[in-house]
């Protein structure tokens, strides 16, 4: 069993990734189903949120059938993070994240997210003031380093977990690789290995099969793993890696009804959740992998991600549904 605070959850749990504009409700939840253990939220802006920002409060919503679940924040002032923090709270979520490794450079340029990676004395100082504010628990996403020659994670892990940090997700990349080359997992491993670390320590990055995520509960010994990039469009990654680990087999390939009734699902949640315009528009980014393998299917691809009217992109799930019956996927 692996213990977030109070909070149990099965041995090498899989946890759903905080993306922008990707884990809303309506993804994890089909996420949940399919297996994830955590789910986060997309991550929120610590000054839009005491600015009263729309888009930065409407990411608060959470629902009971997603626990346990994390929402995730951001900031580099702590006056404003302790704010956020109050605020978050009355959401009543399982946990807090903060962001301490978005390499995005409208974020980095304020100091925020992978930026806080330059001076990891205030990563520390937030940490402990947060976890001093609130008794939610408090853990941490970051990344290996600002660069290849400012790696300190080993330290900077025990210093986190020194101040109250219940749990830490690494991203086995530096900021100055942003998403390219591969994930390196043996410093998190350092990490895990660290006869001082007690929380849990969570690898993230290029896990994006089975056999991958294997490789990172084997050989590198982590107690789980975050899943981002491989649930886009493939909810049931979740269910596929768990098929995986009980019997050593790949589970059968998700069929064409499957995919259309997730498609139709997804894009419905998403206009229950905030309206046509939004829920067709923040959908569109999924339906390439719900259809990936299909040949000659750009036709159909075009009607979903240009058409702006839920009922247009809704006949486009039909067709597909009709046209490709027979279409067996491969593994």
């Amino acid at each position: 069993m692996v213990k977030i605070d109070n909070i149990e959850l099965p041995d090498f749990p899989l946890l759903l990734a905080p993306m922008e504009d990707v884990s809303d409700p309506p993804f994890r939840a089909l996420c949940k189903e399919q297996g994830a253990d955590v789910v986060y939220t997309e991550f929120v802006s610590s000054e839009g949120l005491i600015r009263n920002a729309a888009k930065s409060i409407m990411k608060l919503d959470i629902y009971e059938k997603e626990r346990p679940v994390g929402i995730q924040i951001f900031g580099a002032n702590l006056d404003s993070m302790l704010q956020t923090i109050d605020i978050v709270a009355e959401s009543k979520p399982d946990i807090i994240d903060i962001n301490f490794g978005c390499p995005v450079k409208k974020v980095v340029s304020k100091g925020a997210g992978a930026g806080i990676l330059k001076d990891v004395c205030l990563m520390e100082q937030l940490t402990a003031e947060m976890v001093k504010r609130t008794n939610i628990p408090i853990t941490v996403k970051t990344r290996l380093g600002w660069d290849h020659d400012s790696i300190r994670i080993v330290e900077v892990a025990e210093r986190l977990q020194d101040v109250g940090c219940k749990a830490i997700a690494i991203h086995g990349r530096t900021r100055a690789q942003m998403y390219k080359g591969n994930a390196d997992w043996k410093p998190i491993a350092q990490v895990k290995n660290n006869p001082r670390m007690h929380i849990p320590v969570f690898g993230n990055g290029d896990v994006d099969t089975p056999e991958r995520a294997v490789e990172m509960r084997d050989e590198y010994g982590l107690d789980g793993c975050m899943i981002g990039r491989a649930s886009i469009g493939n909810p049931w990654f979740f269910k596929q890696v768990k098929h995986f680990f009980e019997t050593g087999e790949h589970l059968e390939p998700i069929s064409l009804k499957e995919r259309v009734e997730a498609a139709r699902r997804h894009l419905q949640m998403s206009i229950d959740w905030k309206g046509e315009t939004l829920g067709v528009f923040e959908t569109r980014r999924h339906y390439t992998n719900y259809f990936k393998g299909i040949p000659h299917f750009k036709e159909y691809r075009m009607k979903m991600v240009t058409s702006d009217h839920a009922e247009d992109v809704f006949a486009a799930f039909d067709e597909v549904e009709e046209k490709f019956a027979d279409y067996q996927f491969a593994e």
